[in-house]
């Protein structure tokens, strides 16, 4: 029996994470760097949205909880990052320097 590779995701708030198979981590992941490499700093919802469009015919089963799954582990892996902008939530892409 071919069992894939998983990842327990992380949160932010030390809240307790999901197992996702990777291959879907991976997509997600990608279409959210993606989205914000082509965007700039976006709302959550306009992230999990632009997103999920990407991955609508890549995934079986709900995109938008994949994107939003999948944005806070990379928020509490310290790839991305919210910041308040005139009080609104903005997504960053943390730069690596």
């Amino acid at each position: 029996m071919n069992k894939e590779a998983t990842i327990l995701t992380l949160h932010p708030q030390g809240k307790k994470g999901v197992n996702i198979l990777l291959r879907r981590y991976e997509l997600t992941a990608k279409a959210l760097l993606d989205t914000l490499n082509q965007y700039g700093p976006l709302s959550p919802m306009d992230l999990y949205e632009k997103a999920a469009e990407q991955l609508a015919s890549l995934l079986d089963g709900k995109p938008l909880w994949y994107a939003v799954t999948v944005k806070l582990d990379l928020e509490a892996r310290g790839i991305l990052k919210t910041v308040r902008e005139k009080g609104r939530a903005k997504i960053h892409a943390v730069t690596q320097e």
